[in-house]
């Protein structure tokens, strides 16, 4: 019980645990510009340049996402960059990728790390700006950004092979309620 605690304090104390969207033409990494549709702007999935991958399946990102695949094909160890709970950007990861709302999420990680299933938890961060500038640091790490908030110093995942300017295309931020 007392190790519980413990865990609980620590993921607590580490920010894991928590209770207007430009419409824009935006052009990437050489993709063609396109005007985000109304219903949101789209979510991107992004890696550090020296990152092999290039597509990742929606399953595949699902367990990345939740800790359940812990390193590459070239056997470097995953890193998830997540954004701080509360932003929107993390709610649509959660909602389309993980399929689970924040309590679901911090409750997975609290049991992942009690039990020993998962190993580390994610590095949350405050800005797009961080998220990006740790991404380029880090070899390892992924995470997710507005397509307008992503810069050549990051690659665009392909998710279901299809970038975020392609149709059907899977994740985006909903725009704000009443909008």
């Amino acid at each position: 019980m007392r190790r519980l605690a413990l865990l609980l304090l620590i993921f607590v104390d580490a920010g894991c645990v928590s209770g207007a969207w430009p419409l824009r033409s935006v052009q990437h990494d050489g993709l063609p510009p396109q005007e985000l549709p109304s219903a949101g702007e789209n979510l991107a999935i992004i890696v550090n340049r020296a990152n092999a991958i290039d597509n990742l399946s929606t399953a595949e990102l699902r367990r990345i996402f939740l800790g359940a695949r812990g390193h590459w094909p070239s056997g470097r160890r995953i890193t998830i960059v997540m954004m701080e709970p509360g932003q929107p950007e993390r709610a649509a990861v959660l909602r389309q990728v993980c399929q689970m709302s924040e309590n679901e999420f911090s409750n997975h990680f609290l049991h992942g790390l009690f039990t020993g299933e998962v190993l580390v938890s994610p590095k949350t961060l405050a800005s797009p700006e961080g998220v990006r500038k740790f991404i380029f640091n880090v070899p390892g790490a992924i995470g997710y950004l507005r397509t307008s908030d992503v810069d050549s110093s990051v690659k665009i995942v392909r998710i279901d092979e299809r970038f975020p300017n392609e149709k059907a295309y899977p994740l985006h931020v909903p725009p704000p309620s009443g909008k």
